[in-house]
């Protein structure tokens, strides 16, 4: 049975751009050294073209493709980015086209058979397949008390069960390469209290939860949360996830 396709970012697609973290320069620049040709690459589930936007630095193109057209809208421009409205489980791209595919914060969204089975037919041989993303942040003690009780307990029920693969740090997705050990990696920010609010906004459990009670579960936590938040230093932490990999030859007949 075709897993159908979910568009949980359409709604928040401004605030996506707005507040949604960036991926390290490093962590990008990690990834690409494993890459031999840098000509063509691909970001599947490119939502507002962050990590796009890096990788056109060096690759003379980059196609990005994305489900929500909003998203597309609101997406990085470059003149070598060419974005695309489509699934990730069916593109109109050519055979054994790509030097490089990555799909940040995206994969657990996919059909993986389906998804698996296009990168199989559009990476080159000798090409770099690439998941990346990031958990829940932490910060200081008394503001991820707060947080925390909002993630499991207000908006817990809300995530969609595809969640638990971000959950478990990627470590449980089906991943059907010859992988790479990859490096750890986390980013470090400092946020004042609109922009921490505005990336609690994009998630979608929050945007499930609104629809559901007709009520922003935000507002639940939002005075204690300011005086928690003003009263600390601000600092957020994501832990970065990573996974590469190489098509493994035994199946790609």
């Amino acid at each position: 049975m075709t897993k159908p396709m979910k568009d949980n970012f359409s709604k928040q697609a401004t605030d996506y751009s707005k507040f949604r973290p960036q991926y390290p320069d490093e962590m990008i620049e990690y990834i690409i050294s494993f890459v031999v040709n840098k000509f063509t690459a691909l970001d599947v589930g490119t939502g507002n073209g962050q990590v796009a936007h890096k990788l056109s630095a060096y690759f003379k193109k980059v196609f990005a493709t994305d489900i929500s057209q909003k998203q597309l809208d609101n997406a990085i421009q470059a003149e070598n980015i060419i974005y695309h409205n489509e699934s990730a489980e069916k593109t109109f791209f050519e055979n054994s086209l790509f030097d490089l595919i990555v799909v940040a914060q995206a994969v657990h969204w996919f059909d993986f058979d389906l998804f698996y089975k296009e990168i199989y037919r559009i990476l080159k041989p000798e090409g770099i397949f690439a998941v990346l993303g990031y958990g829940l942040f932490s910060t200081n003690p008394d503001s991820d008390k707060i947080l925390k009780h909002f993630y499991y307990d207000i908006v817990g029920t809300y995530w969609d069960s595809e969640r638990k693969y971000l959950d478990e740090n990627y470590a449980t997705i089906p991943f059907p390469f010859e992988e790479i050990p990859a490096e750890k990696f986390q980013n470090q920010f400092i946020w004042t209290f609109e922009e921490l609010v505005g990336y609690l906004q994009t998630w979608s459990s929050v945007q499930h939860y609104i629809s559901k009670n007709n009520q922003n579960p935000i507002d639940l936590i939002y005075d204690d949360l300011k005086i928690s938040w003003q009263k600390n230093d601000m600092k957020v932490i994501f832990p970065l996830l990573l996974r590469i990999g190489k098509l493994n030859s035994e199946n790609t007949d």
